[in-house]
């Protein structure tokens, strides 16, 4: 019986690794769809009258049937009952929807449309929402943006639910393993969709010279097919898994309230979970910003129109050299040969050198911020193996949290300075957004793999859920701030690359302060209570 075990799929690395990959790139193909129209915000107020507070509005619509309808704790639940394989199928499913509802949202066929007038006259008020301030929709805001909100607060439940379900898939697949490792190589994977947003959501915007944010938004659609497949795929490896090991995808325990009782009577869970969306807070609704934050502090002029730096084909070379950085990067972190590790780190650092040379020429806010995921490509494998071989996941925290506070103050305060200066802005840009990706990889190879810590195995579907439900909290709102802090203090400013986005950037570096605190709180509570957040995975 012993030996018949020994011989289950997660038992094979290999096996262990194609589950990860496939959950790992329909994340992938969901972050892309997350921020699709994050490098296109000028594009969105030029072409279809979205303002910032419309544009943010929007964007923390992704967010909100998770958090005022408590969506992502019943997607906990249907996890813990339902198990990963079903769910992660039914999450690929939902994201789908939204985002096909979202492309026809912004799509030309809209406008003009019976359903552009009917939102034009209504979701004007919500009751309750509105006199709470927390309505998804607001009066004179633009029929394209209400409808495009409706499909992202879909493909949202979708994809919120897809980020718990990879979390518990990791868990069933790699518990006792490599598991830190494992959790910040999928999120170093899927942390490439934000690159490949940045790159070629403008790229097909722009593509013919032709300006249609619709075709960016297809572009999202057809990569969301391409991820219920991999989750299709994963069901059946999953289902193999099971017959072999004997487990039940379904619960023996019915699951009962007082199990979030349980979870949430956790000074350690509360803990991260607040850690969790101050830290979030501070880089996702940025990054939905960030491109249109250079725009308007970099001095970029657009190369000649005939010149290869403005062409299309620059832009699939610059791609490939990024997967290069991101490839070799990647795989020099498995490297048991030094000479080889250092040949792959090598060629990784030439090929970074040389696809910021190419953002440099091309003059493009979207290809510079794109740089964003790919440092932490490289670290967040190094970091989570470190986790699981030596612990300190909690001083890990803290250090992401340092630089998260610094860069937030450098793009308030340092990259303006640098604005006459062609050379030195773009340089400042790119060292400060490498060194904020970094930061971003600290959390995932520290923070989740401590969850399993900190509650019973089988309510880890909830723990997460609850996470996540307290994130979105911050996802929602901080969206939705910064818009319209930027409306706010840019009055009578029409123009969308000449905003200032010093007030904003100051208040996400506030939550970075936030963070610090907690996370030395989180490394007192863990010495006095033996969490085991400083101990290693692998024992």
């Amino acid at each position: 019986m012993t030996q018949a075990i020994q011989k289950t799929l997660r038992d094979s690395a290999a096996m262990r690794w194609t589950a990860l990959l496939l959950l790992a790139l329909a994340m992938f193909c969901s972050y892309i769809f997350m921020d699709i129209l994050s490098p296109i915000k000028d594009l969105m107020q030029e072409t279809r009258g979205w303002d910032s507070t419309a544009f943010g509005t929007m964007q923390g619509s992704e967010v909100f049937l998770n958090v005022f309808v408590f969506f992502l704790i019943f997607a906990g639940i249907i996890l813990d009952k339902m198990g990963v394989r079903f769910t992660a199928v039914l999450s690929a499913a939902v994201m789908l929807i939204g985002a096909i509802i979202k492309w026809y949202a912004v799509s030309e066929s809209f406008m003009g449309s019976g359903l552009e007038t009917w939102f034009n006259n209504n979701l004007n008020y919500i009751p309750l929402f509105d006199e709470l301030g927390v309505s998804p929709f607001y009066k004179g805001m633009p029929a394209s943006a209400k409808f495009a909100a409706c499909g992202f607060m879909i493909f949202g439940c979708g994809c919120e639910m897809a980020g718990i379900t990879v979390s518990r898939g990791i868990v069933k697949w790699f518990k006792g393993r490599e598991m830190a490792l494992a959790m910040g190589s999928e999120m170093a994977l899927a942390r490439l969709g934000v690159a490949t947003c940045m790159i070629f959501s403008p790229f097909f915007a722009k593509l013919g010279g032709q300006v249609s944010v619709t075709r960016s938004v297809a572009f999202g659609v057809v990569l969301l097919c391409i991820a219920l497949i991999m989750c299709i795929v994963y069901f059946f490896m999953d289902k193999k898994l099971d017959e072999q090991t004997g487990e039940a995808e379904e619960k023996d325990d019915p699951f009962k309230i007082s199990d979030i009782g349980q979870i949430l009577t956790s000074s350690g869970f509360w803990l991260v979970a607040l850690l969790c969306v101050l830290y979030y807070s501070a880089i996702f609704p940025f990054q939905k910003y960030a491109v249109n934050m250079l725009q308007c502090n970099l001095t970029l002029t657009e190369p000649a129109a005939d010149s290869f730096w403005a062409s299309s084909s620059v832009t699939i070379v610059q791609y490939v050299i990024m997967l290069v950085v991101a490839a070799a990067g990647f795989a020099s972190n498995f490297q048991k040969i030094k000479s080889r590790q250092y040949a792959l780190l090598g060629i990784s650092i030439v090929a970074l050198i040389t696809y910021c040379y190419m953002g440099y020429m091309r003059q493009s806010a979207e290809s510079i911020f794109a740089v964003f995921p790919l440092l932490a490509v490289l670290i967040t494998p190094i970091l989570g193996s470190y986790v699981d071989h030596k612990g300190k996941a909690a001083s890990m925290l803290v250090l992401g949290s340092l630089l998260l506070i610094a860069c937030h103050l450098t793009f308030a305060f340092i990259l303006p300075l640098f604005k006459g200066s062609a050379v030195g802005g773009i340089v400042i840009a790119y060292v400060t957004i490498l060194v904020l990706g970094s930061s971003f990889s600290l959390v995932p190879a520290s923070l989740w793999p401590s969850v399993p810590k900190l509650v019973d195995a089988k309510v880890i579907g909830s723990a997460y859920a609850l996470i996540f439900w307290i994130q979105n909290i911050g996802l929602w709102l901080f969206p939705l701030l910064i818009g319209k802090v930027l409306d706010s203090t840019n009055p009578g400013v029409t123009d969308p690359t000449q905003f200032n986005y010093t007030a904003p950037l100051v208040m996400l570096a506030s939550l970075g302060v936030a963070a610090l605190v907690l996370g030395l709180v989180l490394k007192v509570v863990d010495k006095k209570k033996g969490l085991g957040l400083e101990e290693p995975n692998i024992k």
